[in-house]
């Protein structure tokens, strides 16, 4: 699963290079992809001679507009996993491929041995308002409208579903292997022409654009994101300083972007 960030193509990196594994890198675009991340995978493929499947779709258009529309408190992240492990499942499937590789960090999953939900646990604590925000528009807004009516209730739906077409397992590499960010940014930056996007929340980090209003969202309704917890779970293993954090979480962005983003699908952020 790649996204373009540090982190994915790291592991990217490690499946070839180090394990040489015979590897199918998937990037999955719902339109709001930035075109850093794009140039990063292409050239991390290129280099690495793997196969390369990038799928593009406008599928969750609606559902992104619908969360704006409705001023729901849903977290679109919430939703946005909940659709590409959905994909991701469908494309193992479909070629018969026993574990699906992800670059997620030890500050996403408290248990790292191997990942069940594909997610953060939104049964946890501290993402109770976060879930039942989801739960809520899941059951009350999207499931009476026909075009979604078959969209996941849960990512514990999704995985229970792909149990039944095909057994594979999900792993991320960063949970085991014992280098530091430093170690494998440097690397792929200098084997696979990897750059730091130009613009991205966190800092320093890779994600879409859409990110950027799913992070005000959060913060207007909940004070907080999911950033904030990943990174604090960081910080208590010690593997981020709490100044580190809170400078890569600072809101740099305003209104102008997020009108810009929100624009693509007729609507504004108020």
């Amino acid at each position: 699963m790649c996204s373009g960030g540090k982190d994915s193509t790291a592991a990217l990196y490690y499946m070839k290079r180090r394990y040489n594994m015979n590897v199918l890198a998937f990037m999955f675009d719902h339109g709001f992809e930035t075109e850093d991340a794009i140039e990063n995978v292409k050239n991390a493929v290129e280099v690495l001679g793997v196969d390369f499947l990038f799928f593009k779709s406008s599928e969750m258009n609606g559902i992104f507009s619908k969360i704006l529309q409705t001023k729901s408190t849903a977290v679109i992240c919430h939703l946005c996993s909940m659709w590409y492990m959905q994909l991701t499942f469908d494309i193992a499937a479909r070629y018969s491929i026993p574990i699906i590789i992800a670059g997620w960090t030890k500050g996403q999953s408290i248990k790292q041995p191997v990942m069940t939900k594909c997610a953060c646990s939104i049964d946890a604590p501290e993402y109770a308002s976060m879930a039942k925000a989801t739960r809520d528009f899941l059951a009350n807004e999207l499931k009476k409208d026909p075009p979604f009516k078959d969209f996941p209730s849960s990512m514990e739906n999704v995985v229970a579903q792909a149990k039944k077409r095909h057994h594979c397992t999900v792993l991320s590499p960063h949970w085991f292997l014992p280098f530091d960010q430093e170690t494998y940014v440097a690397l792929i930056t200098k084997e696979l022409k990897w750059k730091l996007p130009r613009l991205s929340y966190p800092r320093n980090s890779t994600n879409c654009y859409m990110n950027f209003i799913s992070v005000h969202n959060a913060m207007k309704h909940f004070g907080y994101t999911h950033y904030h917890i990943e990174m604090s779970k960081m910080i208590r293993e010690g593997l981020l300083s709490r100044e580190q954090a809170l400078h890569d979480l600072e809101i740099f962005f305003d209104k102008d972007l997020l009108n810009s983003i929100a624009g693509k699908l007729g609507c504004t952020v108020e």
